[in-house]
Formats: structure tokens, sequence, C-alpha cells
């Protein structure tokens, strides 16, 4: 089971101005970071297994999350987490706003949202973290 990371999606005014930001960025983008995460070998196994993923909080709840491809060295000493562009929906989770970012275990990551469910068919976002905060789904 691979391990996750999540972050606040900081400055998004939207969810569409997220798939905007990525929409320019090719296949690939960089998150600088001061240090590796300590676990980083559980995020992206070296053996071939899949990797995890950087899972965005937008309003307080996890929205959407973007595959970690690897890790790298950047100036300074710093490190770069390597993501996807490619932004697939979750079913929304409720999730404290953070600095930096945070570990997430794989039960506790939303599911996928599934095709007819991205047309649309979802609960609203709003509704589904209410929801989740009472407990009812």
């Amino acid at each position: 089971m691979p391990l996750h990371l999540t972050k606040v999606a900081y400055g998004a005014q939207s969810l569409e101005d997220m798939r905007g930001w990525f929409a320019t960025r090719g296949d690939e983008a960089f998150l600088t970071t001061r240090y590796l995460p300590k676990r980083h070998a559980e995020i992206v196994p070296a053996n071939g297994e899949a990797g995890g993923s950087l899972f965005w909080i937008y309003k307080h709840q996890l929205v959407m999350r973007s595959p970690i491809l690897r890790f790298e060295e950047a100036e300074g000493g710093k490190t770069h987490i390597v993501i996807a562009t490619r932004l697939i929906d979750v079913h929304p989770r409720p999730k404290r706003a953070h600095q930096g970012w945070r570990y997430l275990d794989e039960a506790d990551a939303p599911i996928d949202l599934g095709e007819a469910e991205i047309a649309d068919e979802a609960i609203p976002a709003k509704l589904a973290g209410e929801l989740a905060r009472l407990g009812l789904v």
C-alpha cells in the first residue's frame, strides 16, 4: 500500500483555477520542499509498485490528487516533489488545512470519482463535506 501526501492548494480561487494552472505545466510539475520526506520510499517504491499521490486540500476538503512520480534534488539542498499534472477527482473528504505537506495513509485516502460522477452526477463538494462532517457518508 502506498503512502500519500496532502497539501493545501494555496492561492487557488476555484477548482477550475487549479485545473487551469496544471494545464499550462506540461506532463510534470515540481513542488519544492526544504526536506526529503523521511518516508519517501513508501511514497515512491523502488520495486515498481504503484506509488502514492499528492492529495490537494481546497476549502478544507481533499478534492483531487496528482500522482507522485519521483523525488529529485533541487538547488540549495532542497527537494523537488515531481508530480503528474493530471488531476484526478476524488470523493471529497474533510481535511483541515496545514502548512507544508503531511502524510496520508492509503486507508484514509478518499477514493477516485467514477467517470459518471465526474460528469456532474456526484454530490456537490460542499454538501458532501457537510454530510461527511456529520458522519452520514
